[in-house]
């Protein structure tokens, strides 16, 4: 059974900065996928990133420049850095696992970013 333990959300005043973590265990091998997505208050959940298990990653535009998504497959835990943050950042972030071949994904319990001052 694989599981996701998101870490790092919270509050943050625009500009700043946040590193969320999600660390998994269980039966993960092969290629696979690992990303970021949003939902905020009344939104459809919303693609952040995707990196996958070679390195090649995909940002959502309103990212990019801002946030680096990355992975350390030895700890089997991907990574956030959110840098200049927004409060239309303000979120509930959740960390997705995803293996295309046999169409499969897992998801964290999500963590909380709220971006205010």
């Amino acid at each position: 059974q694989v599981q996701l333990v998101e870490s790092g959300g919270g509050l943050v005043q625009p500009g700043g900065s946040l590193t969320l973590s999600c660390a998994s265990s269980g039966n993960i091998f092969g290629f696979n996928v690992r990303g970021w997505y949003r939902q905020a208050p009344g939104k459809q959940r919303e693609l952040v990133a995707t990196v996958s298990t070679g390195g090649s990653t995909t940002y959502a535009e309103s990212v990019k420049g801002r946030f680096t998504i990355s992975r350390d497959n030895a700890k089997n835990t991907v990574y956030l850095q959110m840098n200049s943050l927004k409060p239309e950042d303000t979120a509930v972030y959740y960390c997705l696992l995803r293996f295309p071949t046999i169409d499969r994904d897992y998801w964290g319990q999500g963590t909380q970013v709220t971006v205010s001052s």
